[in-house]
Order: structure tokens, then sequence, then C-alpha cells
């Protein structure tokens, strides 16, 4: 029989923790017989608990393998049917695209492949349903400006020339409306100069050419047309998808866009960017086979994390279009590489596309509700409408706007204040000292976890001939990065629980109706379970500053805060102030970790594979980061997803005993991986998954306008990927010397730290390739105005910069056509670019009229003064020409398997020719 409890000793001594989720209730009356139930039982298997860690990591791969692996099987034309979509069908026009190698804007192979997509694209039109009408169309885009505002190009104007697209527009021949409203489906067929372009993107071209065969039976019962453009010109500045917006007759038909890319090989593709109008996602998520999507991706994408742009941006920007943007990103470190190649797309990946976009064109395509356009932009405004998506294990997805998603988390939010705050209350000083603690114990442990997970990161480029020794080996980066930031979240915790031991040993002390050995083990029990809520604690901050900034990831924080809470509540928060803390049941964990993981694991593991590719392009302006950056970026990620999501699971450990077997087995671990990385057992790169370099030859004629050209000519050897070169260049042997003594200015990007070889540079190329400037007039006076030819001689690819200190506007003209119009010029660094990219028949000379910016007048002294000084020239020009000189050819015959040349709008071609005009010419 219990005793009533003495109110008088309650009240005189606080509980550290009354809630039912925030605090725990202690009671300090009559408490022998909870006493005795805790006496003996606070110490946890060990064993118990390493297999508890075991099953979460397993767990999390496995929903990784099941969300972004696990790939439909691949269907033949008799399985599909007449309607469906077949994988091995449309693996056939991926193969004879690919068989044509790089086919990049302006080359012979490009030419063949529009041939070949305008044959497949004929053959569809005979094969079509009687009741549908197929119209297939060559357009040939006239010279363009792309000037966008935001993201990857800004400061940028992009001029193109003499492009050539196929479309392909299919509706029904008794419904006339379905003319005036229009579904586009693009993708690009041009490639960098490097790749074959297996999945970047030959794989969408064959995606949609199946899916227009499929859509052309179908096609007999929709309101809608459908159209399909397969362009060229996005790998140089989007210029495709820009020349159909401003241009085509049938452009202004269109409500919704839908593109695809790829920035990997293979794999699922995903929605990475939607909206801005909920529509099209909202459908796909309702019709879609195999949903796969996450806005984690488009958040990382607009905030500039991801330095890549696709077709989608002009769409949204210039059209001002909703629609879907869809992105393979297997095996992202091949991007743009000779890796981009048919053998490393996965089977099952164009079945999964190409089900999943059937299903969602079937949706759509019949609705008389599509939404226009342009007609969108005030009504979204507010932000309101814009959806949040995810899937869960790719089977299914959930979408809800902005406005749910903002009464959903106040909610969430307010509730747990009011229980924290109700909590402390209840709990008193003791407790809100408590709370602080275990606060203090996350912050330690997120500090203690990136201190060694950097520590790691810095100590790479030490002791491996490549700083990025990973890259042919992403799995090292568990060894590398995450053992040591799991040691050191271990450390930064206990830390945290000895300082909440200390403590409430002092508040128990004062308890005197329990012995001291009964208080030892209560204060064990409490401090426990203080670690335990700091991850509320953790997460509910998260969610706080996700709301506030209307960010649409922050769902992850929601489903990392609720569960666990949710089970804590359920399974061991108690009202009565009668009853002691006991042990943490594993079912609260179990329980509360089992939603978090589904939703989240897999997306987490995903985001850190893309960021292991994307270290292989990470040093845009070669040389001009520090070496260990890409490490400590892929180190601190690490480190924090580990630090959040285990924080829960960490909570247990402390009295089981297993500390040590977590630190001495995650401590081998990590000495496995620096001993196999010192030795060379594991090479830094390999041939499947190498590193990004550039071989250009260098003719430079900058400096020496006015006087006779003494071009000087060398071959540049550079690298995207972090690290020297010495190991490429020992075994090229063609007389290159590498430092950082002589940057070369590419006009586009620098080039800090390269190699360079003078030795026989002199033969394929000839004086009549170097480009022309030249000043027709110049007119001084109150408004200073100068008129400059160009003549870029052999080349239809060229850079020019515009130094915007001296320019306050200019005109570009070429073939007396005004391509770039005076005014809304915008600059970065002071230079604002112009690349130029088109066909064979794209003009090569041109008219740039500059006016100067307003400045005083200034005394002989200080024009002295300024002339001594290392002025930037007017102009700076670049021309590429798609041309192997004998000695690049050797140099690249000589290179090693681990290397790939890189290509990208801004990249050379592997010959070059620089000019340029100084300001006083």
């Amino acid at each position: 029989m219990r005793r009533r409890p003495n109110n008088s000793s309650s009240k005189s001594e606080p509980s550290t923790s009354q809630e039912p989720i925030g605090v725990d209730a202690t009671g300090t009356a009559n408490v022998v017989e909870d006493a005795g139930l805790i006496s003996g039982k606070t110490r946890r298997s060990g064993f118990v608990w390493l297999i508890l860690f075991g099953v979460i990591i397993y767990s999390s791969w496995a929903v990784y393998y099941y969300q972004f692996e696990s790939l439909p099987l691949p269907l033949t034309a008799e399985q599909a049917g007449k309607r469906g979509f077949s994988e091995v069908e449309a693996m056939k026009h991926v193969q004879a695209l690919t068989q044509l190698g790089p086919h990049p804007v302006g080359s012979d192979a490009i030419d063949l492949a529009l041939q070949y997509v305008l044959a497949a694209a004929e053959n569809i039109k005979k094969t079509a349903h009687w009741e549908v009408d197929v119209q297939v169309e060559l357009f040939h885009a006239k010279t363009g400006a792309n000037r966008l505002v935001s993201g990857l190009f800004k400061g940028k104007t992009l001029v193109y020339s003499d492009l050539n697209h196929i479309i392909l527009r299919i509706l029904p021949k008794y419904a006339s409306e379905a003319e005036e409203n229009a579904i586009l489906v693009s993708s690009h067929i041009d490639t960098v100069f490097s790749t074959e372009g297996a999945g970047d993107c030959s794989s969408c071209v064959g995606v949609m050419l199946e899916l227009a065969r499929g859509i052309s039976q179908w096609a007999h019962g929709f309101k809608n047309a459908i159209i399909f453009l397969f362009n060229t010109g996005e790998e140089e500045g989007l210029n495709g998808a820009h020349s159909f917006i401003t241009q085509h007759p049938w452009s202004r038909t269109i409500c919704i866009a839908i593109d695809l890319e790829a920035m990997g090989v293979g794999g699922k593709s995903g929605i990475f960017q939607a909206g801005p109008h909920p529509f099209a996602i909202e459908n796909f998520a309702l019709a879609a086979k195999y949903p796969s999507g996450h806005i984690v991706a488009q958040d990382l994408f607009s905030s500039g994390v991801i330095k890549s742009a696709t077709d989608f941006q002009v769409y949204k920007e210039v059209a001002g279009l909703s629609g879907l943007d869809f992105a393979y990103t297997d095996n992202s470190g091949v991007y743009h590489t000779k890796n981009d190649k048919l053998e490393f797309l996965k089977s099952g990946s164009l079945q999964h596309l190409g089900e999943n976009m059937l299903a969602f064109l079937l949706q759509i395509a019949p609705t008389s509700h599509l939404p226009k356009g342009k007609a969108m932009r005030e009504e979204e405004k507010s932000g309101h409408d814009n959806a949040v998506f995810f899937d869960i294990l790719g089977t299914y997805m959930i979408v809800y706007n902005q406005r749910f998603a903002s009464i959903l988390h106040n909610s969430v939010i307010m509730q747990s204040l009011l229980i924290w705050v109700t909590s402390l209350l209840m709990g008193g000083y003791p407790a809100a000292i408590s709370l602080v603690l275990s606060s203090l114990s996350a912050i330690l442990m997120l500090v203690f976890s990136i201190s060694f997970s950097v520590l790691v990161a810095f100590i790479l480029p030490q002791i491996s001939s490549s700083p990025v020794p990973y890259v042919g080996n992403p799995w090292l980066v568990v060894g590398l990065f995450a053992a040591p930031a799991l040691i050191g979240a271990l450390i930064g915790q206990h830390f945290g629980y000895l300082v909440l031991q200390m403590y409430l040993s002092n508040v128990y002390s004062k308890k005197k109706q329990l012995s001291s050995v009964v208080q030892a083990e209560l204060v064990k029990l409490e401090a426990e379970r203080w670690l335990f809520k700091a991850g509320f604690i953790q997460w509910l901050v998260l969610l706080i500053l996700g709301h506030y900034y209307k960010i649409g990831s922050s769902y992850m924080a929601l489903f990392w805060l609720v569960p666990p809470a949710f089970a804590y509540g359920l399974l061991e928060a108690t009202l009565t102030p009668a009853r002691l803390p006991r042990p943490l049941k594993l079912a609260t964990l179990l329980t509360g970790m089992a939603v978090p993981i589904i939703i989240s694991a897999g997306t987490f593991i995903r985001l850190a594979a893309t960021l292991i590719g994307i270290v292989v392009r990470f040093d845009r302006n070669p040389g001009s980061t520090p070496e260990w950056l890409g490490n400590i970026i892929i180190a601190v990620f690490v480190a924090v997803i580990i630090c959040f999501t285990l924080i829960y699971v960490l909570s247990y450990v402390h009295l089981s005993g297993a500390k040590r077997t977590i630190i001495l087995a995650t401590s081998v671990l990590v000495g496995l991986s620096l001993i196999l990385i010192l030795s060379g057992i594991v090479p830094p790169f390999t041939e499947d998954n190498g590193r990004a370099v550039n071989v250009v030859h260098v003719v430079d004629t900058t400096g020496s306008y006015g006087n006779k050209q003494d071009p000087t000519s060398y071959i540049s050897l550079f690298s995207t990927t972090p690290g020297k070169l010495t190991k490429e260049v020992e075994q090229i042997k063609e007389g290159f010397s590498c430092g950082r003594d002589k940057v070369v200015d590419f006009v586009t990007f620098f080039v800090k730290y390269g190699c360079r070889t003078h030795e026989d540079t002199k033969g394929g190329w000839s004086d009549t390739d170097i480009p022309a400037l030249h000043v027709e007039s110049d007119t001084k006076g109150d408004e200073r105005i100068t008129q400059v030819s160009i003549d870029t001689k052999v080349s239809i690819r060229w850079s020019l910069a515009i130094n915007t200190e001296e320019v306050e506007d200019f005109i570009l003209t070429g073939n007396s056509e005004e391509l770039i119009p005076f005014g809304n010029k915008s600059s970065t660094d002071g230079w604002h670019i112009i690349q130029f990219s088109g066909g064979k028949e794209a003009p090569r000379k041109f008219e740039l009229t500059l006016f100067w910016v307003k400045k005083p007048m200034k005394s002989a002294h200080s024009v002295d003064e300024q002339q001594t000084e290392d002025q930037q020239p007017l102009l700076k020009l670049r021309t590429d020409v798609d041309r192997l000189t004998p000695k690049a050819e050797r140099v690249l015959k000589k290179l090693p398997g681990w290397c790939s040349q890189f290509g990208k709008s801004s990249s050379p071609y592997t010959l070059a020719f620089f000019s340029s005009l100084p300001v006083d010419f």
C-alpha cells in the first residue's frame, strides 16, 4: 500500500523532469518500490545495442537501395504492346546516337544525329492511329540572344545562330481546340565535345521517341496537343530551348513544359524542379507508376549549391511556364566525360522514366483545364501555391502546397513550444538547467563530429597523391569521413552526458529519501532521457528556421521531430509525480525512428553520392580553391547528417558499455581506410570513374594589338578535379612543366594551376586561323563611342569579355543584324561575357559598338601612375576550334586511362586562340 506523497517535500525539491514529452516525472516521497525496480537494471546490454545500431544502418541502406536502385524490368515491344512503353525499343535509339560519338553543335556528327531523329519521327507519323495527326518539322532557328537573369549564366549573353531542331506535334484530328493548348516535352540531341552522351542526353531522346510512338496511338482522345522538342544547343547555354520559345509559332500554345535531363548516367530519373504552379506535380503524383522526386534537390539547385542549369530555366524564366524537370543522377561523377557511355546505362532506367511519363501524359492530355503559363505569374507571387513534394520509397508521392505546409509547421511548432513550456514550468529551475545542458550536449556532438571528420579531410592531401582519393571508390567515404564523424559525435555527446550527470547528481543528492546507490542509478537514467530529448530541441530549431525561410525541405525536420516525440510520449512519459525514471525502452527508439528512416535515409545517402560526384568538377577555375575544400564540404555534410540522425540512437549507448567497442571498431575502420590510400592499393581514380582534365592547344596573341603578331603557342593541361597533375605529366612525358607561376586566362574562367609545354606546338594551325580585333572608329568627346570589328576566322564558337569598368554599354551586330541591343547589361567581377555558338553557317564577322563610361578628367600625374599599373584589357577574346593538332593528339593518346576530357559551355575545345584589345589601343 502506498503512502500519500509528502507535499512539502515535493515543493521544496522540484523534480528535474515533468512531462508528457518535454520532461520526465519523478517523485521524492515513498519510492521504495520504484527504487527496487530500478536498482541493478540501469545497465543495457552492449551487444543488444550493437545489434540495434546495425539494424538501423542496414535499414537505412535498404531504404536507399529500394528507393533509388530498384528498377523495373525492361519490356520488349511485344510485352509493352502498341500503346505501351518499351525500353528495348528506346534503347535502340540511344545506341544509334551514341555510335556517332560526340556530337556537339556545328559538327558533322550532329547533322547525322538530326537526320536519325528526323527519320524516327517520320516513321512515328506513318504508324500513328488513323484519328491522330502527327506533324514533323525540321526547324531552323535563326540568330538570337539569350540573356538569363539568374543562375549559372548571370552576367552573360548567350548568342546563337544556325541551330536545327526536330519538332514533333501529336494531336487529335477532330478536336480543333487542341492546337491552341499544348504540353511540351523537351530534351536535347547535342552533346559536349568530350563524350558520346549516353546519359546526357541520348537516353532522354530515346525515351521521347518511344513515348511519341506510344502517344500517337492514344491521342485521338486528347483535348490538348503534345509537342516533342528535340533541340540542339542546350550544352552551349540552353540556346535550343530559347530559340524555340522565342522563334517558333507553336511555342505560344504551350501551357506546361516538361524537361528531361541527365546529371549522371541512368538510374531512376527523378523530379528535381517543379512548379511554380502545382498542377503538374500533383497530377504526376496521381498518375506515375514509380514516382520519384524530392524538393530537397530543388532547394539545393535553386540555392546555387549545384552549379548547373537546364532548359527548364528558359521555359520558366523566359516563357513563364510551369512544369516538371526530370534528371538521371546515378553515377554523377561521369557527367560530361568519356564514361557517359552506353554500358553504364542501367537496365530498367529508361523503362522507369518512360512508364512514368506515359502515365503522366495520359493523365493530363485529356483534361480541358490546363493552367495558362503567363497568366499564373500574378497568382503565384505570394508563393502559397508552390508545392512541397517527396516520394516514399519510390512507390508513393506526397504533394501539398506551401499554404498547408505553413499551417502544419505552425501547428507542430506551437504545440511543441507549449509542451516544452508546460513541462519546464512543472519541472522548475532544475528542468530548465537540464534542458540547457542537454542542448549543450547536442552542440558538443556537432562540434566534435565535424572536427574529427574535418581533421581527416585535411590529412588526405598530405598522404595521398590526390586530395580526393575516394572518387574512384566512393565507399571509402564511410571510413574516411563517416567513421571519424561517428567517433566525434559519440565523444561530444559523452561529454554532455558527464556534465548532465554532475548537475543531476547535485539535484538528486538533496533527495534524502533515496540511498546513494539509487541516486546514482537515477542520475544515469535521467541523463539518458535528456540526451534523447535533445534531439527534439535540435529538430524543432531546424523546423522553425526552415519554416521562417519557407524552405520546402523542412518536411524532413517535421518527420524527425514528430514520430520520435510521439513514441516518447506514448511509451515513456507520465504525468504522475510518483514515478521515477527508468531505462528508455528499445521500442521507443524503434517506433520513433522507423518513419524518419523510411522518409529520408535514402535521400541523405543519394545526396552524399551526388556530392562525391560533384568533386570531380569542383574546381571551376583550376587551382583557385584550396585542395582540401572539396573534402571539407563532404566531411561537414556527412558529420552533420550523422549528428542529426543518430542523436536518438547514440543517447542509448551510455548505459550499454558499448562505447569502447564502437570507438575501437570505427577507429580501426578509419585506420584501414587511411592505410589503403597511403599504400596506393586503392587508386584515387579508375578508368570507369576518372579525373576530369582538359588538353588545349593555345595560340596566344594577347597584348600584340597594333604590332606584328608573334603568337605564343603551347599545350595547356589542367583539371577541374582538385589536386596536382604530377602523375599524369610523368606518364605523358611531353615536356610539361606544372605550377602556379603563369595564370592562363580562358576568358570564361582562369587556370591558376596547370601544366604547359611549348615543344612542337607550331604545327596544326596557321596565322590565318588567328581571330582579328580591329578598331574601325573611335569618337572621343562627352560620350566616347568606339566601333570594333571582330573576325573569328574558322571559329563558330567563341567567348568575348567586355570590361565593364571602362564600357558602360554595347551593341553587337552580325551579318547586319542586331544580335545584342543597347541596355540591360549585367556583369560579374567587372566583366560582361558573350558566349557564341552556332552551326556551320553561323556568321564569323561581327561589329561591336562600345559606349564608354563617363569619367572625370585626370591630371597628367595620375595618368602616368595609371599607365604603370597592370591594366586590364578592354576586350578579351577566345575562339575555339574542334581540331586536334599533332602535339595535342599525342598528348591525348598518352593521357592516363583514369583521365577524361571534360566539357561544358565555358570549356574550350582542343584548339583555342587568344586575342585582346587594350584600353589604350
